[in-house]
């Protein structure tokens, strides 16, 4: 969305009230910042575990062993747990409720599952080097996960209650754009005041100061699929019609479309026919990765596309159909997530760290789902920082660690008390 000057005006009036409300930088909560150096050699070792754990979005063992383990922890932490069926796709959403004695309803996510396919432990195994740990997934979103797990704990050994209701919720299938989870997230999102969504922040290479995230991009997948007519390719080439050559006209037709539609961008990334070898290509597809910043810009991106489709063929008597599907809706951090934001900033000084802003990223998050509907504030990237994520030699920051524990713990408190 793009806002109004009156809006942007007042956005800015609201972080500036809110940082100057924290003044200069008060005294850090000694208690929760020696518990979370403490804690730092058990976040190692969950991190560890939970690596080792391989839960790729279609790994249904391994993503059973994840919601095993985070509904273990929880229950371990004093919290009533249960299992919510994915309406698609393998796997199980875990959610742990506490009830506290206070007035906010509060909502923590993050995401159980990784990109990397079976067996990726053999070449990327977990090691550390210097300040990194490696590790399959480890930032994203393990990394995330253990921050929950951890601040929660050392919340209770504060003896913190001060929320009506605090959930945890960890879904199987974020990676995939959550098909069968988003639904589960916007609706209890809805019931609930805050939302902390934890992907991972960008590590030192990318950003200074372990930033929190304002916006990302939706996401959606584009289909292109075209039946053509089977006929032998040496014998009688003439009578069939060649499905792979149209949809290789029409992805070259259709690649610059999107650069029209405000908002909204696409690549074609993945293209496959079927058939024997010796036969003219009967039916073929293509499948494209779509990123959208703008209310409505899926369905003008629909448009234009048929519109450029319908123009006109290479081969005679083929047919092509196009399909959208809506992936993670995009996710815009509000008035009220902005001066949530400043409030992490003025944390982050009470321990002489700094902590920046990435105002608009590409990917696509459930911090989109959880916004949905529009009754919480919602902000994104609580999680450790790391990179490598989706990539080879995937890593977490080690001194992340402390500064994200006690961001966490601290806000958590912030959000109880106002």
């Amino acid at each position: 969305m793009q806002p109004s000057l009156r809006r942007l005006t007042h956005a800015a009036a609201v972080l500036a009230l809110a940082l100057g409300a924290a003044g200069s930088a008060r005294a850090a909560d000694q208690q929760l910042l020696d518990g979370a150096r403490a804690a730092q050699p058990a976040v190692i070792q969950s991190l560890k575990d939970m690596v080792s754990i391989e839960s790729g979005s279609a790994n249904a063992a391994g993503l059973a062993r994840m919601a095993s383990f985070t509904e273990g922890r929880l229950k371990a932490l004093g919290a009533t747990t249960e299992r919510i069926a994915v309406t698609r796709g393998p796997g199980t959403i875990v959610k742990g409720t506490f009830t506290g004695n206070g007035r906010r309803r509060i909502m923590l996510i993050a995401h159980m599952d990784t990109v990397y396919g079976p067996d990726t432990l053999a070449t990327q195994p977990i090691r550390q080097d210097g300040n990194r740990l490696y590790g399959p997934g480890i930032a994203d979103d393990k990394g995330g996960i253990a921050v929950i797990l951890h601040s929660l704990a050392l919340l209770k050994a504060a003896g913190w209650q001060d929320y009506a209701r605090l959930t945890v919720l960890f879904n199987p299938d974020e990676e995939v754009g959550s098909p069968g989870s988003g639904d589960t997230i916007a609706t209890l999102a809805e019931q609930h005041d805050v939302v902390l969504s934890c992907e991972p922040s960008a590590g030192s290479v990318v950003m200074k100061g372990q930033p929190l995230l304002l916006a990302s991009a939706g996401v959606a997948t584009a289909t292109l699929d075209v039946k053509g007519r089977a006929a032998h390719a040496g014998a009688a080439p003439e009578l069939g019609r060649n499905a792979l050559y149209e949809l290789s006209y029409q992805m070259l037709q259709t690649r610059d479309v999107a650069r029209d539609v405000p908002g909204a961008a696409l690549i074609w990334t993945r293209a496959s026919a079927s058939g024997p070898l010796n036969q003219v290509t009967e039916q073929a597809e293509a499948v494209g990765d779509v990123r959208l910043t703008r209310p409505g810009a899926l369905e003008k991106l629909q448009a234009a596309l048929q519109s450029k489709l319908a123009a006109g063929k290479l081969i005679p008597d083929t047919e092509t159909t196009l399909t959208l599907t809506p992936g993670h809706p995009p996710y815009v951090a509000d008035q009220r997530g902005r001066a949530l934001a400043a409030r992490a900033q003025a944390i982050y000084q009470e321990i002489d760290r700094e902590l920046t802003m990435v105002p608009q990223t590409g990917g696509g998050t459930d911090a989109g789902y959880a916004a949905r509907s529009g009754k919480p504030t919602v902000l994104e990237s609580f999680g450790l920082a790391g990179f490598g994520y989706h990539a080879r030699d995937e890593y977490i920051e080690i001194d992340s660690i402390v500064p994200r524990l006690y961001l966490m713990s601290r806000i958590l408190q912030e959000i109880g008390r106002d």
